[in-house]
């Protein structure tokens, strides 16, 4: 497709023109994990705004637990007028990571946004994490983020212009919010602090920002179903963390180095709380903010999650210590 074609403006967010998207036209994304859920919104938020998509993943062929495919969202992204370049990526292998890169600046000549975003998920105590999972996440979360920074910032310096967005929480302070999600903390967090280097190291000389974003509750994705996160009534649509990362990157004040929770910064930027409504999954309920706390929980208690394949045995962990906090409180009555 042309850099000409016209935008579908009607597949536009309903709060573009508050938050005052519009600036990105001829600009090049590379988005990890861009082939479902939080990457491939992200992706068609940012391709409605005239940029072109580095879809990098490793789905290349459907399976009924994982559907879509770099192809079949490059696809939906040309639809939008711009170019897509699909890229098998695995996070885990560096040279995948490096021959990304390379075929995006090949094909393009530049690249001005970098979106980690695939990252796996592991909510369980420190004891109950094997040492292979947690070299796991660690290298998928924290190392696959840095490299992939790292291999972009080049690009970006050349151009003097780059965006730095991770997926990932803020660092927290308090002790309790890393019960029951040590490992998981240790791997995301090494994610925000990629994106606080590059702010640190690049936003003063090199006009290169970087922040990171996190959601206030769960959000729909192959992920939350598949893991089964919560009642679907308490969670929010991509579509949130897809604005929001739009919005950082046409942001006029060019923030850097904030580490930011969704909706409260999509109220920084002129949203209302009436606008919020449009992301909630269940139109007629407002999630509790969960994870504006940095801490996998419902009701009070910890969501125990890790691997699929022993979904059942997890929640019957979270239906135990529901029962639990609920007969503490019972006896504090």
């Amino acid at each position: 497709m042309s850099e000409g074609t016209q935008i579908f403006s009607d597949h536009r967010s309903t709060n573009a023109e508050k938050l005052g998207f519009g600036d990105l036209k001829g600009r090049v994304a590379i988005i990890s994990g861009a082939t479902r859920g939080i990457g491939k919104e992200c992706a068609l938020a940012l391709a409605r705004e005239g940029c072109h998509i580095v879809v990098a993943a490793k789905t290349t062929e459907p399976t009924p637990g994982l559907p879509g495919t770099i192809y079949t969202v490059a696809q939906e992204i040309e639809n939008l007028g711009v170019t897509a370049l699909p890229v098998r990526m695995d996070v885990l292998d560096a040279d995948s990571i490096l021959d990304a890169v390379e075929q995006a600046a090949s094909k393009f000549g530049r690249i001005d946004i970098c979106i980690n975003n695939a990252s796996a998920l592991w909510w369980q105590p420190i004891e109950d994490t094997p040492l292979k999972k947690y070299d796991l996440i660690t290298q998928l979360n924290a190392r696959g983020s840095f490299l992939l920074t790292k291999c972009c910032l080049p690009h970006m310096r050349k151009h003097n212009y780059g965006r730095v967005i991770n997926m990932s929480p803020p660092i927290m302070t308090d002790y309790e919010a890393y019960k029951g999600v040590t490992a998981y903390n240790i791997s995301k967090l090494g994610m925000s602090m990629v994106a606080l280097g590059v702010a640190a190291e690049y936003s003063k000389d090199y006009n290169i920002t970087g922040n990171c974003l996190w959601p206030a509750t769960v959000i729909e994705s192959q992920a939350s179903i598949n893991f089964s996160l919560g009642e679907k009534k308490t969670w929010r649509k991509a579509t949130i963390i897809a604005d929001a990362t739009v919005a950082i990157c046409c942001d006029p004040n060019k923030i850097t180095g904030q580490t930011l929770i969704d909706d409260v910064y999509l109220l920084s930027r002129g949203l209302s709380t009436d606008d919020l409504k449009v992301y909630r999954y269940d139109p007629d309920f407002e999630p509790p903010r969960y994870l504006a706390n940095h801490k996998p929980t419902q009701e009070g208690f910890g969501i125990n999650r890790g691997d699929v394949k022993k979904l059942d045995d997890d929640m019957k962990k979270d239906n135990f210590e529901a029962a639990k906090v609920n007969a503490e409180l019972k006896a504090k009555l």
